[in-house]
């Protein structure tokens, strides 16, 4: 079963007796659903419902990890979602610590359960085919890797599921762009945290226009990565991370997307023609795929 340290996840680690209800008032997901080994997809945004942070929360086994909860975050940011939340604790009971340097996050992928007993052990929520993720110690993440975290990005784009920073830019993208919304990541019946009137705005008007989408190039190559994707003679989307095959993902206008198909404009990005393909995960339409 393939395994890779992913050198570039940071963990914050919140501790206390209102840890769940602190959490809870703030993320975009029901922390009452959290439960060890079941963790849940999540975000705290702006007031703007913008995206700050994305993260998985997973609940640490008190016997192990000491309880408390456990954000596996972008290893770049886990310094500002430690400070981000730290400035919420107000008369809270909690503790928040950015604990990247000492612990570290494992994939594991292919079907079988992954981990060795040490750590905080839990089913990636986004997608079935994610497999697991462990963290551990970060002085034996590199043991326990079979795999590269190319091999790792690889089997994410392959799926359709976002990475914030690479298709999407923190501070600038709506839940619904990120497809939150159907990887798990917002719980609308849940009470209420930051942002949350504008998310459910968007979820009851239907109108999210922009997603991201998987694009499948001809010929095995793909566009540079922030490549525009030009659909007749407009714009609309850039590329985000891509693979090898010539398989990456975007996000774009689905309108405009949809306008040129009409049309028969092509839909380029680079200069190298490419279709869209629909995640097997979504709801919502996506003009041209299969």
């Amino acid at each position: 079963m393939p395994s890779a340290h992913l050198t570039d996840r940071g963990v914050v680690r919140v501790t206390g007796e209102d840890a769940r209800s602190f959490l809870d008032g703030l993320v975009t997901s029901d922390m009452d659903k959290v439960r060890v080994d079941g963790a849940r997809y999540a975000a705290l945004l702006s007031p703007q419902g913008k995206i700050l942070f994305d993260f998985i929360v997973a609940e640490a086994d008190g016997e192990q990890m000491g309880g408390g909860f456990v954000l596996d975050c972008p290893r770049a940011l886990a310094a500002d979602l430690a400070k981000r939340l730290g400035m919420y604790k107000l008369r809270a009971k909690v503790s928040v610590e950015n604990l990247s340097d000492t612990l570290a996050v494992v994939a594991y992928w292919g079907g079988e359960r992954g981990g060795d007993g040490a750590g905080v052990l839990y089913p990636d929520p986004r997608h079935p085919a994610l497999g697991d993720r462990l963290v551990t110690d970060a002085a034996r993440a590199a043991d326990l890797s079979t795999a590269t975290a190319d091999d790792w990005r690889a089997h994410r784009i392959a799926l359709g599921v976002p990475q914030g920073g690479q298709d999407f830019t923190y501070a600038d993208a709506f839940p619904h762009e990120a497809n939150m919304d159907q990887l798990g990541g917002v719980d609308f019946d849940k009470g209420c945290y930051v942002g949350q009137e504008v998310v459910s705005r968007m979820q009851h008007r239907g109108n999210a226009r922009t997603r991201i989408v998987p694009v499948r190039f001809e010929g095995g190559f793909s566009a540079d990565e922030g490549a525009e994707v030009v659909a007749g003679d407009k714009v609309a989307g850039r590329i985000g991370s891509t693979a090898p095959g010539g398989i990456g993902l975007a996000l774009v206008r689905l309108d405009r997307i949809e306008d040129a198909l009409t049309a028969g404009q092509p839909i380029s990005a680079g200069g190298l023609p490419l279709r869209l393909a629909k995640p097997d995960y979504a709801t919502f339409k996506v003009p041209g795929a299969d």
